[in-house]
């Protein structure tokens, strides 16, 4: 499977190890609880030391888990928050009054244990969804795990382990940057493999960073920047009823807060772009049964939406993730899927190419397909990434889109997931 390498430097910022223990004050435990799997952890933890200024993005889905609407009340009032408790198993999505007491008794459980105000708990959960969730179990996980908190790299890797479901690598990264002439700190964590086709995040998402900023702007950039990262991949093209982003700002750097768009915002902003593209990257290469990354590239696009909505119909088409699981250089179905997308085009305007590791090769220019070497398409579509680029010479935007390829282990993973 394709793996992501996030080890290099980028403008203004720099990739260091670590995840989501990296920012000043945040520390991370884990615990085995038993709530679905066995052998294996399933809670995590994440808290600061200092109560946070919290920004989220949350699921498109009608059907928002128990979960899901009790953070969202936290953002929405204002309140700091100070700890999330994740569970994975079950999703604690369409569970009633109940699901909302295990949220309740959870938050109440940190409270009894840290001595934090239970209303500035977050929880989340994934996993199954209709079973309720084991109450006693889930509070016994918070005592067993409130006294194991740890601000050590090891511990964030732990806690980005126990939120997996069918994931097969965890998801972490962190990058520091300069703000007002102090070193801040961006790290995070995800997870995510499957039911995957976001309009605001994917799966599970939590992002800490010592930073000291306004609420209104910290929301503006995580609304922002979810649009060209999460909000970019598909696997399966359902939307979790679980989907939730949330980003904890501490202030600990000691940077002057950041009250208005200026050169300390940007530089946050693409810190931000680069954690959440990363870990977005992550979840579309990990998706179930996946043996290859799938990304498409829209450029010279009438307009941002439409740029988006091509190279999202591109990865989002089973016929197109059939096709690079199958190493076949296909690329009428990938015209096809931009046909249907909604967007509006000329097809004499489009250029179509297929590029990886292996090489690049043209396959269709300005509406005439181009006869084109076989054995070149099949060694650049064998690579662990390939790329679907198309250029429609129309206008100057551009978008870009990750999936993966369907694999007959989609279909097994998703058969018995339940049992």
């Amino acid at each position: 499977m394709q793996q992501i390498d996030s080890r290099k430097e980028v403008t203004g910022m720099e990739v260091i190890k670590g995840g989501i223990t990296a920012a000043k004050g945040f520390k991370a435990a884990s615990a085995a609880a038993g709530i679905k799997y066995q052998g294996r952890t399933d809670m995590a933890m994440v808290m600061s030391t200092a109560p946070c200024t919290v920004a989220g993005t949350f699921t498109s889905n009608v059907v928002k888990a128990a979960c899901v609407q009790w953070d969202m009340e936290i953002v929405k009032s204002g309140r700091p928050m100070q700890a999330v408790v994740i569970n994975s198993g079950i999703a604690n999505a369409c569970t009633g009054r109940e699901g909302f007491e295990a949220c309740e008794k959870t938050a109440k459980g940190v409270e009894k244990a840290l001595g934090i105000p239970f209303d500035t708990v977050g929880v989340a959960s994934t996993g199954v969804i209709g079973m309720q969730l084991p109450v006693d179990k889930l509070v016994h996980g918070v005592e067993m795990m409130a006294p194991a908190l740890d601000g050590s790299i090891d511990a964030g890797e732990a806690a980005s382990k126990a939120i997996m479901t069918t994931d097969t690598v965890n998801k972490e990264i962190a990058v520091s940057f300069t703000a007002g002439g102090k070193t801040v700190t961006l790290g995070g964590m995800s997870k995510g493999s499957g039911m995957i086709h976001p309009n605001m995040c994917t799966m599970l998402a939590f992002l800490g960073t010592d930073l000291a900023i306004a609420k209104d702007l910290l929301q503006e950039a995580v609304s922002q920047v979810v649009k060209d990262s999460f909000n970019m991949i598909t696997v399966d093209g359902d939307t979790s009823t679980n989907d939730t982003l949330l980003c904890m700002a501490n202030g600990l750097a000691e940077n002057p807060e950041i009250t208005e768009k200026n050169e300390d915002y940007e530089a946050f902003k693409e810190a931000l772009t680069y954690v959440c593209t990363t870990l977005a990257k992550k979840m579309a290469a990990d998706g179930e049964g996946a043996s290859k990354l799938f990304e498409a590239q829209v450029v010279h696009a009438r307009s941002k939406e439409d740029a988006r909505t091509l190279s999202r119909a591109i990865v989002g088409s089973n016929l197109s993730k059939a096709a690079i699981f199958g190493c076949d250089a296909n690329f009428g179905r990938f015209l096809c899927a931009m046909g249907y997308s909604g967007a509006d085009f000329d097809q004499n305007d489009v250029e179509l190419f297929f590029k990886s590791a292996n090489g690049t090769l043209q396959v269709f220019d300005h509406g005439t397909p181009l006869a084109f070497d076989e054995d070149k398409a099949l060694a650049i579509m064998k690579a662990d990434a390939v790329t679907v680029f198309v250029d429609m010479h129309e206008g100057e935007a551009e978008a870009t889109a990750w999936g993966c390829d369907l694999t007959y282990d989609y279909v097994k993973i998703n058969a018995d997931y339940r049992s």
